[in-house]
């Protein structure tokens, strides 16, 4: 057996630990493994040492990286039976679009393609071309369904902000759930599709209700989605880093801690230097809901002075 050093005795204390908990049933599959943070709290180790256990913990394959939840217990999978291939006259627009957004949902936008979607069917590249007529279309296809599927309700809420807070809540719903999504949408060339555009009628038709002028309405249907959207592709940033890297958030600031603390020490940042520089996917939940009410509060406000 190789020895320890003692550099990372620390580490190999937190490893044994979670690794018991996890042979002891203590943690489950699919059971939240404790967050570098509180490894800090619960071993009295520094960050680097946290992280560095949960890496070690991850080679092993003991635990691995879920968007949107962190380090989870590994669930020992079955192997996948292959794809059936499918006759010709088997094969569905609404298949298509179904792997479509299955694969963008898993491996991101740029792993669609028609010809890997055609693999993914069991069928020829050019069969998918009597369904979609490119990639073009089938993006647009795809941002149909994802609004289809889960529609504003038919009955509004009553009063102007609980209707904004209905529409840009799901549409945050939305983006977390299909991270590729927000990549897809302009607001300055946005793509017409009706269950998109919905969205923005029914703001229009609550800012309405305001009093605001034409001018001011218009840059409120502007500023919301924008908000929405513009934290849904950091979002969609950080999904995209840990697929591409393997590291979490808290894993990179741990290495990135001697660097920080340089820059900090210069003076010349000191309420950076106050601040706690950890930005967890977890924490973006909460800035949504804070920009959201702080803009709607905005808005009461502005309508209140007309």
């Amino acid at each position: 057996m190789a020895a320890v050093r003692d550099d990372q005795r620390p580490a190999q204390r937190v490893v044994l630990e979670l690794r018991r908990r996890i042979a002891d049933g203590v943690l489950r599959p699919g059971d939240r493994v404790p967050s570098t943070r509180q490894i800090v709290r619960d071993f009295g180790v520094a960050m680097a040492t946290a992280s560095r256990a949960l890496t070690l913990l991850r080679e092993e394959g003991l635990i691995v990286t879920r968007p949107g939840s962190g380090s989870v217990v590994r669930v020992q999978e079955t192997r996948a039976p292959a794809a059936p291939r499918l006759s010709p006259r088997d094969l569905t627009r609404a298949k298509i679009i179904a792997v479509a957004i299955a694969v963008a949902d898993r491996e991101g936008i740029e792993a669609v393609s028609m010809r890997g979607l055609a693999g993914r069917l069991g069928v020829s590249a050019m069969s998918l071309y009597h369904h979609v007529a490119g990639r073009d279309e089938l993006e647009l296809l795809m941002i149909n369904a994802v609004f289809r599927a889960q529609p504003l309700a038919a009955v509004l809420p009553e009063g102007w902000r609980a209707q904004l807070e209905e529409i840009y809540r799901l549409q945050w719903r939305l983006y977390r759930r299909h991270p590729w999504l927000a990549g897809l949408l302009s607001l300055t060339r946005p793509p017409f599709v009706p269950e998109a555009m919905m969205h923005s009628e029914r703001t229009f038709a609550a800012l309405a209700q305001l009093g605001l002028s034409p001018d001011e309405r218009k840059r409120a249907a502007l500023a919301l989605p924008a908000l929405v959207r513009g934290l849904a592709l950091t979002a969609a940033d950080e999904v995209r880093a840990e697929r591409e890297t393997r590291m979490r958030t808290t894993d990179w600031w741990a290495a990135m801690e001697s660097e920080a603390r340089m820059k900090f020490r210069s003076g010349s940042f000191p309420h950076l230097a106050s601040v706690e520089q950890t930005v967890l996917a977890e924490d973006l939940e909460v800035v949504f809901e804070h920009s959201l009410m702080r803009y709607l509060d905005g808005l009461a406000g502005l309508a209140e002075q007309k």
